[in-house]
């Protein structure tokens, strides 16, 4: 027997397939995300959950003249495989192959490009809204994560739609989980509303038994349907959603295709707006994901066979160095707690909340409100550090600057995931935080140069009594020893590696690749002193002036976008002190939409790795 999906070259094939081929098909498609995404890496629970729930879409709406949002955008594995993708999958999260998120540039099918939480409602509101005044008959529907709406744009788009009123389908994927288990009020309210599988199961089996009543059944359904809604008002008077303006329909069997189909169905035909409550299982079809979805969200490569991770390579990652340093700090200091935005495991915050579960805090996806949050524990005598990937850390800007630097808070920030990372493409780049961070007033920036020196930059954040962001990549450190003991680095104090008469100052994870650039230009008769940054703000300005002597070449390097970045606050230091005599050069990553790949790939693309900048800095003296 042939494949199912060797024939599904777009939505419209599905039409035709019965809900006995549909459910062979979602098989067919489970086993291709977990062949490539075992090769590849990739989100893998988040897509196991969702592939009945893509399909019943897909077989009952009209993309792409329906519009599907995918919130955060992680789940979009199934929705690519049959919008004409198929066979371009196994290039996943590859260099210049399919991106894991929605890509606009990549199909008419993706509508919207999504890789941060929480943004897919407004959008979605938008497009009914423009779709309304164009006088378009389409669908616009958004499928959006229970972990989505812990975030508080999500509750501002929600509000808006029951003003509006328009027509608009909003599918929540209820699975319990965002990365990690989902916490807060609203977590506990879906659990209430859901009230356990068994709910599901029973209501499914009764279906079953009524439509195998002849003639009888199928009416029976509908005066039961209409019995379950009746109930679920006088049991659940303040239920959120209906009390906002938009309709509720659920708890459904999100991986019950006849179910879905039958529930979009309805939805489709209501001229108001529709939430659809689906219950899923992250990592459903794939035992390994099942047990344990939160280490199967973002994967690298494994054995399909064991679910076995196949990285050889034993030295620690930054986060989990970190996290055991923060860990050190706390068994030490009663004051210190750590915050994460939904992120415990990726920021490696998993040891604290073990050893110190009272004085540790997973706000959900709600980054604005962890850095608020934050001012108010330190503004009470605590230490807080938080922790949350740079990219992310974008959504709380104003927070950081009008709630934190202009009142000169003392909180440290964790910025995991800085600079270039693998695989995830431009939306998830940390390449921006040194930018926006250097103009925060009292802002404190800094960056290690290996896993060793952010121990002893965690520790020394704790002592400056200013706001500090301490900036680190993802992904394994250099392997060298780590410290027993914890050193204060004192403030705006660099570290000189390599004499020589020029200065190549380079900040954090270019620290290493230029010192061994500069000794190749040494064997080309260039002399350049290597300096360890170690601070984007405050600059180690003594040093810096030190080599910017007359006549003298200047070189920064760093693994951030240049204009506005570490580059340019030493070329704003030496305009300052009229040393315009001198020889500069940035080298940095160029303000652009960033390519997906390895960070390796990405490096080598615009000359940062080893051999990268020995061209550079040697085409410059030339």
């Amino acid at each position: 027997m042939g494949k199912i999906l060797d024939d599904i070259e777009c939505p419209k094939d599905l039409k035709n397939l019965s809900t006995k081929e549909l459910s062979r098909l979602a098989k067919e498609i489970r086993a291709l995300i977990i062949e490539v995404v075992s090769k590849n890496g990739g989100h893998l629970s988040p897509n196991l959950g969702v592939v009945e729930l893509t399909l019943a879409l897909h077989y009952v709406f009209d993309a792409p003249r329906d519009k599907v949002i995918w919130d955060v955008g992680h789940q979009c594995y199934t929705h690519k495989i049959i919008t004409g993708r198929k066979d371009e999958f196994f290039t996943l999260r590859q260099y210049e192959g399919l991106c894991g998120f929605p890509c606009r540039e990549e199909s008419e099918y993706d509508v919207y490009n999504t890789g941060h939480a929480s943004t897919a409602l407004s959008a979605a509101l938008g497009m009914a809204v423009a779709c309304q005044k164009k006088r378009e008959d389409c669908h616009v529907i958004s499928v959006v994560g229970d972990g989505s709406l812990t975030g508080g744009v999500a509750w501002e788009a929600l509000n808006q739609i029951g003003h509006l009123r328009e027509k608009l389908i909003i599918v929540l994927n209820y699975n319990e989980m965002s990365i990690s288990q989902n916490v807060g009020a609203f977590s506990k309210y879906f659990s209430y509303l859901v009230s356990g599988q068994h709910y599901l199961r029973m209501k499914d089996h009764v279906k079953t038994v009524l439509k195998a009543i002849p003639a009888v059944g199928w009416p029976m359904i509908k005066v039961a349907r209409a019995v379950e809604e009746a109930i679920k008002k006088t049991i659940f008077p303040g239920l959120v959603f209906e009390r906002l303006g938009i309709r509720y329909i659920g708890p459904v069997q999100g991986h019950s295709l006849s179910s879905l189909i039958e529930v979009f169905e309805e939805a489709k035909a209501s001229s108001e707006p529709v939430l659809i409550h689906c219950v899923t299982q992250k990592g459903k079809g794939y035992l390994p994901a099942q047990k344990n979805p939160a280490l199967y969200h973002s994967v690298s490569s494994f054995d399909v066979r064991t679910g076995k991770i196949l990285s050889k390579d034993k030295r620690p990652t930054y986060s989990s160095v970190f996290g055991q340093t923060v860990v050190n700090i706390a068994k030490e200091d009663e004051k210190v707690v750590a915050i994460t935005a939904a992120m415990p495991e990726g920021t490696g915050l998993i040891p604290f909340a073990s050893q110190f579960p009272d004085r540790f805090f997973d706000v959900g996806i709600a980054e604005q409100h962890a850095v608020d949050f934050a001012t108010g524990l330190a503004l009470n005598g605590f230490k807080p550090v938080v922790a949350i990937y740079s990219t992310f850390l974008q959504r709380a800007y104003d927070q950081l600057y009008h709630d934190v630097c202009l009142m000169d808070i003392p909180i440290v920030f964790a910025l995991d995931r800085s600079g270039i990372v693998s695989d995830d493409g431009p939306t998830h780049q940390g390449i921006n935080d040194i930018i926006f961070l250097r103009h925060m007033p009292h802002m404190i920036v800094m960056a290690p140069k290996d896993e060793n020196e952010l121990q002893h930059m965690v520790k020394s954040a704790f002592s400056f009594s200013h706001p500090v962001a301490v900036r680190f990549p993802k992904g394994k450190g250099f392997g060298v020893p780590l410290d027993e003991s914890f050193k204060e680095i004192p403030l705006a104090r660099s570290e000189l590696l390599k004499e020589g008469k020029d200065l190549l100052v380079a900040l954090g994870s270019m620290v290493y690749p230029s010192l061994e650039a500069a000794r190749r230009l040494e064997r080309e008769g260039i002399s350049m002193a290597v300096v360890n940054a170690r601070f984007a703000k405050p600059l180690d300005e003594k040093v810096i002036l030190r080599f910017a002597q007359p006549g003298r070449v200047v070189v920064t390097v760093e693994e951030g976008v240049i204009e506005g970045g570490f580059g340019s606050a030493v070329r704003e230091l030496l305009d300052r002190e009229g040393r315009f005599d001198i020889k500069f050069k940035r080298v940095g990553i160029p303000l652009e939409i960033y390519p997906l790949g390895k960070v390796e790939k990405i490096k080598n693309k615009y000359l940062l790795d080893e051999e990268g900048l020995f061209r550079q800095i040697l085409d410059f003296y030339k």
